[in-house]
């Protein structure tokens, strides 16, 4: 309450919805009977019978929006969705795709709640990942890039494509596989035949 909601709460965010939602619940299904007493004037004429009516409104009236609110948020969760993908898609290299980030319903609760199931519901952080990069359904595994030192790609599966050291983040994109060749890349081979144009260069290559 009173906080902005991110990656670090976003999972206490929903399980205070939920426990919301659960006593509100609670509290009208209780205060039911004696709200139909109420107005069958089988309550004791006191101050009291008013309490349990506002009681009942409250809970009421707190269970419609809570689920409301609850179910809005469990749509996003299985979506692997923030409010801000529904209002604006994500743009990523290749396109904009409102789905980038959704990698089936299971991961997707997984992304919230993590693995082990059994703090699902508890007040316990055990979210995946660190916040601040977030696996996409556009990224395409590179077996040969997970043997690479420091998460970098200096090869490729096809000898007619080189590709520089880049993050594996940046490395898995299908746009940045199917480029023929980096920027970086042709900056660098021309960079190369300027120096090897070089007499003195050439001349100990030579020897």
């Amino acid at each position: 309450v009173n906080n902005c909601v991110g990656f670090s709460n976003y999972k206490f965010f929903l399980l205070f919805l939920a426990y919301s939602l659960l006593y509100c619940l609670f509290i009208a299904a209780t205060d039911l009977q004696y709200f139909i007493k109420f107005w069958t004037n089988g309550l004791p004429d006191t101050q009291a019978k008013f309490h349990i009516m506002f009681l009942f409104f409250a809970a009421a009236m707190f269970s419609v929006s809570l689920s409301s609110l609850f179910g809005y948020h469990c749509w996003l969760v299985s979506k692997n969705k923030s409010t801000l993908e529904v209002f604006r898609a994500p743009i990523f290299r290749h396109r904009t795709d409102k789905n980038g980030f959704s990698l089936g319903f299971s991961k997707n609760l997984r992304q919230v709640f993590g693995d082990e199931k059994k703090y699902w519901l508890l007040p316990v952080f055990s979210s995946l990942g660190d916040g601040c990069s977030f696996p996409t359904c556009l990224v395409n595994q590179d077996p040969e890039q997970a043997s690479t030192p420091g998460g970098l790609n200096s090869t490729s599966k096809s000898e007619n494509h080189l590709f520089p050291a880049k993050p594996l983040r940046d490395s898995q994109s299908h746009l940045l596989t199917d480029t023929p060749s980096w920027p970086e890349t042709a900056a660098k081979a021309d960079k190369g035949k300027v120096g090897m144009s070089n007499p003195a260069l050439t001349m100990e290559n030579e020897t």
